[in-house]
């Protein structure tokens, strides 16, 4: 996995708490957005340092292994996003 990112220690905490909303003050509800490559399953979408690279075979360069998982969180209120990286958000 790439080297831990500056803000990668407030995640251990997010998941935890109950979070609101910045804009509007609801809950917020954690889940988590898919990526589907075709005809697999769904992974949990991975967050990569840097700009794309382009791939031959698979359009871009993303492999897994180097990725560093996305969590989101809704508001069930406004429906405002949040997304936040880091180990506590992959696949339990």
């Amino acid at each position: 996995m790439a080297s831990e990112l500056p803000w990668t220690h407030h995640y251990r905490y997010m998941a935890s708490e109950q979070k609101k909303c910045p804009k509007c003050a609801g809950n917020m509800i954690q889940g988590f957005v898919p990526d589907y490559y075709a005809h697999t399953p769904a992974f949990v979408g991975t967050w990569h340092r840097g700009q794309p690279k382009k791939s031959f075979w698979t359009k871009t360069k993303a492999p897994h292994d180097q990725g560093v998982p996305i969590g989101a969180f809704a508001c069930e209120k406004c429906g405002f996003l949040e997304f936040y990286t880091g180990p506590d958000f992959a696949v339990q």
